[in-house]
Order: C-alpha cells, then sequence, then structure tokens
C-alpha cells in the first residue's frame, strides 16, 4: 500500500515534522508553540499522523490552520513516518519534533542562524527541559563499552554513577553552545542536504535509537553535531508510548541493533550474543522496577 499523499505547500525557510501517535492535547500545544516561536520564517508544518484513535491529528490542524495533515493508516512507526514527513516538505532545514514537545524560550530563526553561520554543522539540539523544568542531559557522548555496560545498568536504579554521569556530560554546562557527539529525538534540526547525504532515518529502528544511528552516520561522513542553548524546548516524554515491559523491550532491541550496526566490528562480533542477552535482562529489570514503583504510587493513593 502506497503511502497517503498531501498537497505541496508553498516555498518554505524551514519544515517541522511532527510523528504523531495518540498524542492527545499535547499535539495541539505542539505546533501552536512552533507557530508562535517561528521568529518570522516561512514554516511548513507537517504532521505525520500514525494511524491515531484519539483525533488529535484532526483536533491540532483545527486550531492551527498552517498545520498539513498526512494520515497513515497504520501506524508505520517514528523513523519511516520522519521519513515520509521529509520526502513531502522541500526547505533547506527540517526540524523533526515529538508532539509531546513545546517550543518554550528562544525562536526558531535564531536556532536555524546557528546552523547557516556553521556550514560545517548538519544537525543541531535544543536545551531540553524536563515538564518540571529542570533540565534534562541531552548532548551526550557517544560511550565506549564498559562505560555503556556501567550506565545501561546503574542508570535506571542509581543515576549519580559516575558512568551515567560521563555518558550524559552531567557536568556540562548546558547555558553554552558545544559540538557534542549526539542529541535527543525530541527536537532536531537537521541540514536537508546533510540528511539526504546519509541516507536519512533508518527504518530498522522502528522506535528508539534512530537519533543515536543518525548522529553516528553523520559524524561519520565527516558532519558535526551543535548543542545550542538558541533554542529551549519543554518535553513531557512518554506520551505516545508510555512505560511498559514491551517499551522496555523496544529500547534495548534497538540499542542492540545499534552496537550491532556501529560498534560490534572486528573481535567484538563474538560479544553480539553476550550483548543481546545482557540487553534483555536490563530492559526486565527496568519493567520490574517500573512496576514496583507505580504499585506503590497506587498503594499511597488509596
Amino acid at each position: 500500500m502506497s503511502a497517503p499523499e498531501v498537497a505541496a505547500a508553498p516555498p518554505a525557510d524551514l519544515a517541522v515534522v511532527v510523528v504523531n501517535y495518540n498524542a492527545g492535547d499535547y499535539l495541539a500545544r505542539c505546533v501552536t508553540s512552533v507557530v508562535e516561536a517561528s521568529g518570522g520564517l516561512a514554516l511548513d508544518l507537517l504532521v505525520v499522523d500514525n494511524a491515531s484513535g484519539d483525533g488529535s491529528a484532526r483536533v491540532a490542524a483545527a486550531r492551527t490552520p498552517q498545520v498539513r495533515v498526512i494520515d497513515n493508516p497504520t501506524n508505520r512507526g517514528l523513523s519511516a513516518a520522519w521519513n515520509q514527513g521529509a520526502l513531502a516538505v522541500d526547505a533547506p532545514w527540517i526540524l523533526f519534533l515529538n508532539p509531546d514537545a513545546e517550543i518554550w524560550q528562544g525562536d526558531l530563526s535564531a536556532f536555524v542562524k546557528a546552523g547557516e553561520g556553521r556550514p560545517d554543522i548538519a544537525l543541531l539540539g535544543p536545551v531540553i527541559r524536563n515538564p518540571d523544568r529542570t533540565i534534562y542531559e541531552s548532548g551526550r557522548a557517544f560511550p565506549g563499552v564498559l562505560q555503556a555496560v556501567g550506565h545501561a545498568f546503574l542508570g535506571p536504579f542509581a543515576p549519580g554513577n559516575r558512568f551515567t554521569r560521563a555518558y550524559r556530560q552531567t557536568n556540562r554546562d548546558r547555558s553554552t553552545e558545544r559540538e557534542v557527539d549526539w542529541v535527543s529525538g525530541a527536537a532536531m534540526l537537521i541540514r536537508r542536504s546533510a540528511f539526504e547525504q546519509v541516507g536519512a532515518f533508518d527504518e530498522a529502528f522502528w522506535l528508539y535509537g534512530e537519533e543515536l544511528d543518525l548522529c553516528t552516520r553523520l559524524r561519520d561522513a565527516g558532519w558535526k553535531v551543535l548543542a545550542t542553548p538558541q533554542l529551549e524546548v519543554l518535553h513531557e516524554g512518554g506520551v505516545s508510548t508510555g512505560r511498559s515491559r514491551r517499551t522496555q523491550l523496544m529500547h534495548s532491541q534497538s540499542i542492540y541493533r545499534y552496537y550491532r550496526k556501529h560498534r560490534a566490528t572486528g573481535w567484538r562480533r563474538a560479544t553480539l550474543p553476550l550483548a543481546w542477552t545482557a540487553l534483555r535482562a536490563r530492559a526486565e529489570l527496568v519493567a520490574l522496577r517500573d512496576c514496583v514503583v507505580a504499585r506503590r504510587a497506587r498503594d499511597r493513593a488509596r
């Protein structure tokens, strides 16, 4: 079945692609914040709806007439829907934005200018804040094997451990601009020419890990990734996916796929069965922790 078609938009300075799946009113707030933070740019604002059942895309389009919508009959996954959106827009810069993210400070014009002033930059990430306005530690390092193992098993239970702090670059000042290895997929601004050069998103990453893979391929191709405070985004997180054993398993599968694709070269190919087993065990442990936390919260509410 071919993907649904959507009418072409006028030429734009910036295309904003939002993939939606049952994000409720968060999506309407997301697209409204984009329009309000345009900074005078000509925007092409596109929502790719992955067969939501809550009508959120229709509500968002009704509230914000600038929104175009592609309605997919099935959930194609995040990477495929982002690629679908990228093919439907024609602007030199594309902002990929989660539906539960909202522009909070700054404007998109300054964000784009930060990239235009650096022709070596392919992708930019803004400052991301949690719902309580604390900093979400985007702009991270590619971890070594030991650091990755330490973070994977200690991070969910003791986030202050040295492996997690090094991986998340906890001590980095997010109020200053800096080149980084990769940024969160909640909000990513990418130069279209670089995106096309490396072949867009790898659709084998159905959900999770797609931004890590993309940033790795961009850097391997000689491009740089920039974290900049020119824009700040509030990100609720987990609105479309929730927290469940299934999502934890999907996350671990994506990390395994990334390790197999980018890190398991030479003798490390022999570690693939161990990596698969360890990541599966981690997913089960984190899912069990989440279940215990949720049960205790319900008990306290009674």
